[in-house]
């Protein structure tokens, strides 16, 4: 079921983002309903102005409006109250990609916080670094190998009584969001990583 304040609070991630000069990247939005679960979710990917294609530094954005998050919403909107604050959702996923070798997590974590500035009442916590190696047909290729790390952002935003009655309390509420993220990923570019070249079209 899509419920308003969802699509507000994609909305408001959406002008955070765009308000830090961040870039969307074409293709990578999902919009998706779990029919079995009845969860709905919101992804897409947002890199640097100018990084190209592939972007080297990116950020992978998802947020998911539980099924009981649904009942909770739909429970106080009929004015009957809630048990428990509908929440959503976050994941943030920062990467480094298209790297020449295998970089060193401890280089990552040294220049990412442990968690995210506050998001309402919470922030996001850092999870540990994900070293990826993509290998051409010829195994024995060592240098075309590509390598890539990835670091997660976990946690929920609680929906309180004036986020549920006005969109704009969304908007206060994820504005730091977005400069904060385009600020790691400048973080994330500054390190000396070893990229590989960029292919000419």
């Amino acid at each position: 079921m899509l419920d308003h304040v969802f699509t507000d609070a994609i909305g408001a991630l959406r002008d955070a983002f765009e308000d830090a000069l961040l870039e969307r990247q074409a293709g990578e939005e999902r919009f998706q309903t779990d029919v079995l679960a009845g969860d709905v979710s919101w992804e897409n990917s947002y890199a640097l102005p100018g990084e190209g294609q592939p972007p080297r530094v990116c950020a992978d954005v998802s947020c998911v409006w539980p099924t009981w998050s649904q009942a909770a919403y739909l429970s106080w909107y009929a004015g009957e109250g809630y048990a428990e604050p509908p929440r959503i959702e976050i994941k943030i996923l920062l990467r480094a990609q298209c790297l020449a070798g295998a970089p060193e997590p401890v280089m990552v974590l040294d220049v990412l916080p442990a968690a995210s500035p506050d998001i309402g009442s919470e922030s996001l916590q850092r999870g540990g670094p994900r070293v990826e190696a993509l290998y051409t047909e010829d195994l024995d290729d060592a240098d075309a190998t590509e390598y890539a790390i990835d670091v997660s952002y976990e946690g929920a935003y609680e929906l309180d009584e004036a986020g549920l009655s006005d969109g704009a309390e969304l908007d206060k509420h994820f504005t730091a969001l977005g400069s904060w993220i385009a600020s790691m990923l400048v973080r994330l570019g500054d390190l000396e990583l070893g990229y590989r070249p960029v292919l000419e079209d």
